[in-house]
């Protein structure tokens, strides 16, 4: 075999090996580790606000905050809050009897701020 014919051999078996080395590396193994880490997962995603407190966001946020207590949601009395936080103007959410009633059946509420430096902000309390 001369010269030329051994390169043509050579490049014609790698054209050949290195699509099917390709296809090899990217199939699927049972040896994946694709195991979820948490032995214990949640099995209610959805949360529970007496066990586990609640979770806020707030819209367009720019600085307040607001925590609504594991008692609070015990106690289910209406009660306002001031979602000020670091924000240089204050705004106040109501959270009614019945939306502690949803919290409490673990389900989310989201409520409308008070106007505050033109403009108001939607809060969305949930369950951890």
């Amino acid at each position: 075999m001369d010269r030329k014919a051994f390169i043509q051999k050579t490049m014609g078996a790698m054209l050949i090996a290195l699509p099917a080395y390709s296809l090899i590396g990217c199939s699927s193994s049972d040896n994946d580790s694709d195991t979820n880490p948490d032995p214990n997962p949640n099995p209610d995603p959805q949360g529970n606000c007496l066990a586990n407190g609640t979770k806020s966001t707030i819209a367009a946020n720019h600085g307040h905050s607001i925590t609504v207590s594991t008692a609070d949601v015990q106690a289910g009395a209406q009660k306002i809050y001031s979602i000020q936080g670091s924000s240089g103007h204050n705004h106040e959410v109501t959270i009614t009897a019945a939306n502690f009633n949803s919290l409490k059946s673990n389900s989310s509420i989201t409520v409308d701020s008070t106007s505050g430096d033109g403009h108001t902000h939607s809060v969305s309390v949930s369950c951890a």
